[in-house]
């Protein structure tokens, strides 16, 4: 499948089934830290940049996995880009919802959400995870470097509206990467900022994987937990993968590993616990897919990943 990928193992979710509504790599950030690579089109346009009948021809190919249905956690609507720039984003959700008991979640850099057709498309869901790196302009650009169409008062005022308005959980990401964002004055900010949006819990990261930009570098354990002490409410940070026993439920191909790896650099221990595989086997089909040049080995932070050539 092009759009749908997984089940993986998410770090906060669980056993997450993904669904990709945007190709790589369109969005209207280009973050230091992203994973993904460059962004490619900067726009802030919303359309069907993936034809929803394919997407829901997906969705329904794992509906109808009753083995893997019962395994699932949730579905978490992502893209190799920024979701909320497919204009069908909402049409998603509902359909989820009508044909399954499983939560639906969104993961979004939140920048859409001054429009109210956007918090409208969002409303179905269970749980939404906007981004909020910055609360000063100047961190803002630095860290998300934003398209003009993207203004940080706007993306502020529509975390904010959208809490108003929104009756599911929602949990508010923040990422930090050193010397570029975290800053006393962009934490005194984002402290100001979090206190007026009102999460349900602010979730802490930092640089974890190879980032876009070799100068994004993480912060320490003990620099995160000084922050996470000045941010009122619930705090969690995001730190390793959370190990779950699993039974084996289905086989797995190197395809499907290549697909995971497309949308992000991975351990083999990430790659192991994501799906299911023993250890060994997951480096065995590493090296060879790496030997084949079917992907690449990169090092970071003295780990080992592994990624598809950007």
């Amino acid at each position: 499948m092009k759009y749908v990928f997984g089940p993986v193992n998410s770090r906060r979710l669980g056993i997450s089934q993904g669904i990709d509504l945007v190709p790589p790599k369109i969005c209207n950030f280009n973050c230091i830290y992203c994973e993904i690579g460059a962004t490619t089109t900067h726009t802030c346009t919303r359309k069907e940049y993936i034809p929803l009948p394919e997407l829901l021809a997906e969705i329904d190919t794992v509906l109808a996995d009753r083995e893997l249905m019962a395994h699932l956690d949730v579905f978490t609507i992502t893209a190799s880009g920024e979701p909320t720039l497919h204009s069908g984003i909402g049409q998603v959700i509902r359909y989820l919802k009508e044909k399954s008991d499983k939560p639906v979640v969104v993961l979004t850099n939140g920048s859409l959400l001054y429009l109210p057709e956007v918090r409208q498309d969002l409303m179905a869901a269970d749980i939404v995870i906007p981004s909020l790196d910055s609360a000063r302009e100047e961190s803002y650009r630095r860290i998300n470097r934003p398209a003009a169409c993207s203004p940080l008062a706007e993306l502020i005022e529509g975390l904010i509206t959208f809490r108003k308005e929104f009756s599911g959980k929602f949990w508010l990401e923040i990422l930090l990467a050193s010397k570029i964002n975290d800053s006393p004055e962009d934490i005194a900010a984002l402290v100001a900022a979090v206190e007026k949006i009102r999460p349900d819990k602010v979730q802490l990261n930092t640089v974890a994987r190879p980032p876009l930009e070799s100068f994004a570098k993480p912060l320490t354990q003990a620099e995160l937990e000084g922050v996470a002490r000045q941010i009122p409410g619930e705090v969690e940070i995001l730190v390793d993968f959370t190990t779950r026993d699993r039974e084996k439920f289905r086989n797995l191909s190197e395809d499907e590993i290549i697909e995971m790896l497309k949308r992000r650099p991975c351990t083999t221990n990430d790659v192991s616990e994501a799906l299911n595989l023993d250890p060994d086997t997951t480096q065995s089909i590493l090296q060879q897919l790496a030997a084949s040049g079917r992907i690449i080995e990169t090092t970071h932070d003295d780990k080992r990943y592994y990624q598809t050539s950007r």
